[in-house]
């Protein structure tokens, strides 16, 4: 069966292959959904509380993926005026967007590793 060689230069499914591009641009990685979902759970997190909660994370990941995320508008970073300078995380509000999103991969890999499980344990 030969494919369709123009499906992606009509107009609409271009702006959506686009718009799925930017998406997974701005929210690739092993850790931004983590980082993501940590954050919209525990409301504002320092750095060190934020490392400590993510199992297996580097802090120079750690830092790297909040500063892309910051870049992004995704995730606020707040510097307090304390001795010694704490420094606060939060998503933002175009940040919640993503809550659906994140939610349904939750669901969907719940459900993935229970079928995994359940595949498993009818194979012994």
């Amino acid at each position: 069966m030969k494919k369709n060689a123009t499906l992606n230069n009509r107009p609409d499914c271009k702006a959506r292959t686009t718009a799925i591009r930017d998406a997974m641009e701005i929210l690739s990685g092993k850790w931004k959904f983590h980082i993501l979902g940590t954050l919209m759970e525990g409301g504002k997190m320092r750095f060190m509380d934020l490392l400590r909660e993510i199992d297996g994370i580097a802090a120079k990941m750690l830092s790297k993926e909040l500063q892309d995320m910051e870049i992004n508008h995704l995730i606020s970073r707040t510097v307090m005026n304390t001795k010694p300078i704490t420094v606060e995380y939060e998503v933002t509000e175009y940040g919640r967007t993503l809550e659906p999103i994140i939610d349904e991969i939750a669901k969907w890999g719940e459900a993935y590793r229970n079928a995994m499980l359940r595949k498993h344990n009818s194979d012994d």
